[in-house]
């Protein structure tokens, strides 16, 4: 036993030693990579400094070279500066190619090795090694020291597996923080032969990158997956962008991380045409506040807005939560028919004036109440914005008023007839009580005015009958007056600002550079024209239509918010990410169709992610019979790994809050990470005050806030109370079930029936 043990622990050394020997290897090569950084760093400044000088010149020619300068330059050192941080990941050894033709980047392009890369005795060298990190970095002779991980040469660190190889050997994920690196994690590709590198043995180093990736510890933001993106991922994230790419995929299979990792690869291979920007749709706020960290982390930021649902009219934010009820009512494509009446009667506020006075040519002129009746039908006769027929209505207004004067007959001549037209609608037009009179009868209406107006449950009841019914009616009208707005409010603002439309506005004068005014060049130059980073900062703040659109959690979006979200991407190309197994929607074929109806008749390019990555194989079991009930024959993603470690099983004892703290305290001692507590919504604020004072590593969120995170450790609270508090319960249940990553505990009450075991009715076989 002894000399076993000796034995071992020379193995050991051995290893330890390998592998500090590699890692310095990757250190070495690390410190050229910062040291050709700060070069690069040191040349952007240099331009910076440069286009200031070229300000000074003082003409038009040079200003506007100075503001394309800066913008240029201000970009590239941007994105230097974000990524001088552990920004290195990766590396691949690779055979001979196929073809010696080098690619942009300064990397062959070949996939597949060349004839007699292997020779007869399974042995080969290593022809080429890329690293691979987040932006691309060339040296002084343009040979590359860091590959994008966008590029097509990065593509096989990525898509290589052992069953198809490629040229890759070896492929290895470098562990850093900083400048210094802390561990390297290999993958052998080709385990039949053996390779050398600069006539030594290839080594390999640990138990593989993923499985080292998915044991570390969660935090309360999402890290990119970039040293760690599988095969079938890539190819989703790599798909052409033409028309509609459709991902679905269950819990766990990297969704959320794919959709992310898809904008900056789309931005990297044509810039140009996603100037105009890529709109990222998040169903909550949580998961935004969790994502946004990741696009900056891999090269990208400014080109896209990440934007929860209840986010996107600007000047509003979703802060409440609908009842089931209610949002079945706001969500669903009844509610267009609805807002478009409600559009209609809101021009007729209480007190609206029934007669028009008004003196001219010294007449009084008048018209009645019925009379206005038909002017306004006849306006409203067609389906324009009700905001753009404020013109038509002030026209048929004067050409009533015209007719009562009796001066159409006066002069037979034309050019007089049409001269004296001309005065009184001048004169009528400019009188004080006509403009009154104008805007308390055809008033321009804003969404939240109208939306005030639903509050009204007699008006709402006039313009929804034979749509909702009246007890729909009574709940909407009362959850509209409460303040604030709800994410099915959102879409029912952006509805009403479509219905009603905008009136044109003068457009404001901008303000001069100051620059302008100390060089005197402002009398030259009185409405200077915007620079491009001017234009580009001004156009990021009214977008409102996207050059490529990703949803994500698509399975979720109403009827209505597929509207919404239809108006941002009307001539874009789309990318949608889903799982309708996990879908809160109490009717997905509406949805479907309101989706269908969004993307209009693109085609569509279907990808299906099936390997859940996030949960332990005994968690999946346990949350597959939930799937079971929920959508019966549908499929589970494969979990890749198992702990041991099966979900633990609580019952209510001294009391919910008690037994759920206690539960809570004891996986924060298990874990190094966070700890997430899904309780049904209507428990949020209660079991916020139940964890107060056990730390920063445990939330407390409702069930639908719950999508698309993750959390080392997670405790659901009464399976029932989730299941039984919307038609789709089951569905939310499930995605409640695989928000953890090493365990999970059930806590059960007595409405789910726990068995002796504390197993709750619902995770029974």
């Amino acid at each position: 036993m002894a000399a076993q043990a000796q034995q071992d622990s020379a193995v050991d050394s051995v290893h330890d030693s390998v592998r500090d020997r590699e890692i310095s290897v990757e250190q070495a090569h690390l410190d050229r990579v910062y040291r050709r950084l700060e070069e690069k760093i040191h040349e952007a400044e240099f331009l910076m400094q440069d286009a200031a000088r070229r300000g000074h010149v003082g003409t038009p020619g040079a200003l506007a070279e100075r503001d394309a300068q800066v913008f240029r330059a201000g970009i590239h050192l941007n994105r230097l500066n974000n990524e001088f941080e552990d920004f290195l990941f990766g590396r691949i050894d690779l055979l001979l190619g196929r073809d010696g033709q080098k690619g942009a980047d300064g990397a062959y392009t070949a996939v597949e090795p060349a004839e007699g890369a292997v020779r007869p005795d399974d042995t080969a060298d290593i022809a080429e090694t890329l690293h691979i990190g987040r932006i691309g970095v060339l040296d002084e002779e343009y040979a590359p020291l860091v590959i994008d991980w966008r590029a097509p040469a990065a593509a096989p660190f990525y898509r290589s597996t052992p069953v198809d190889p490629g040229r890759v050997v070896r492929r290895r994920v470098i562990r850093s923080k900083g400048r210094r690196v802390l561990g390297v994690e290999d993958d052998l590709m080709r385990p039949e032969i053996t390779a050398y590198l600069d006539g030594e043995a290839l080594p390999v180093i640990g138990d593989g990158a993923l499985m080292a990736a998915l044991g570390q510890a969660r935090t309360h933001s999402m890290r990119d997956i970039v040293a760690s993106i599988q095969a079938e991922q890539d190819l989703v994230i790599r798909a052409p962008a033409a028309s509609v790419t459709y991902v679905e995929g269950g819990p766990g299979t990297g969704k959320t991380a794919v959709a992310l990792h898809r904008a900056a690869y789309l931005l990297y291979q044509d810039r140009r045409r996603y100037a105009g920007g890529i709109l990222i749709v998040s169903p909550t706020p949580l998961l935004v506040a969790y994502t946004e960290g990741v696009l900056p982390s891999l090269g990208e930021e400014g080109q896209v807005a990440i934007r929860a649902i209840g986010s996107l009219v600007d000047g509003a934010e979703a802060t409440l939560y609908d009842s089931p009820a209610v949002a079945r009512a706001k969500g669903s494509s009844r509610m267009l028919r609805v807002l478009r009446k409600a559009a209609r009667g809101a021009l007729e506020p209480e007190g609206s004036p029934n007669l028009l006075r008004v003196v001219a040519f010294g007449r009084r002129l008048e018209l009645e109440a019925e009379e206005l009746a038909g002017i306004r039908r006849t306006v409203l006769g067609g389906t324009a914005p009700v905001n753009l027929l404020r013109p038509r209505a002030r026209r048929l207004l004067l050409d009533a008023l015209w007719g009562r004067s009796g001066a159409a007959g006066r002069h037979s001549d034309p050019e007089l007839a049409a001269e004296l037209r001309s005065s009184f609608d001048e004169d009528v037009s400019s009188e004080d009580s006509f403009l009154a009179f104008l805007d308390a009868w055809w008033p321009e209406l804003t969404p939240g005015a109208v939306l005030a107006a639903m509050a009204d449950e007699k008006r709402l009841g006039r313009w929804a009958r034979r749509i909702l019914n009246p007890g729909e009616v009574r709940k909407v009208a009362r959850s509209l007056r409460r303040e604030g707005h709800s994410v099915h409010d959102i879409a029912l603002l952006d509805e009403l600002q479509a219905v009603l439309g905008t009136p044109a506005r003068p457009r404001k004068r901008r303000e001069l550079d100051p620059l302008d005014q100390l060089t005197g060049l402002e009398e030259l130059m009185p409405q200077r024209e915007e620079t491009q980073w001017e234009r580009a900062e001004r156009l990021a703040q009214e977008r409102t239509e996207y050059a490529h659109v990703i949803v994500d959690e698509a399975q979720d979006l109403t009827p209505m918010q597929w509207r919404m979200v239809g108006r941002r991407g009307r001539h874009a190309t789309w990318t949608v990410v889903g799982d309708p197994a996990q879908s809160s929607w109490s009717d997905p074929d509406e949805a479907a169709a309101a989706r269908d109806e969004a993307l209009g008749t693109r085609p569509r390019r279907r990808f299906e992610l099936t390997v859940n990555y996030r949960n332990p194989a005994e968690i999946a079991e346990l949350a597959a019979k939930v799937l079971a009930l929920a959508m019966p024959g549908s499929s589970a993603p494969t979990a890749v790994r198992s702990t041991g470690v099966e979900p633990r099983f609580a019952v209510v004892g001294d009391g919910l809050a008690s037994t759920v703290r206690a539960e809570t305290a004891r996986l924060l001692d298990l874990v190094d990470g966070t700890v997430g507590v899904v309780v049904a919504m209507n428990r949020r604020e209660e079991a916020r005050r139940w964890l107060a004072g056990l730390g920063d590593r445990v939330v407390a969120l409702g069930s639908l806030e719950a999508k698309g995170l993750e959390y080392d450790a997670t405790v659901v609270v009464s399976p029932a109370e989730i299941a039984d508090e919307s038609p789709a319960g089951l569905r939310v249940l499930y995605v409640a079930l695989t928000r953890a990553t090493q365990q999970l505990t059930i806590v059960s009450g007595d409405r789910d029936e726990p068995d002796a075991a504390g197993v709750p009715d619902l995770l029974r076989d």
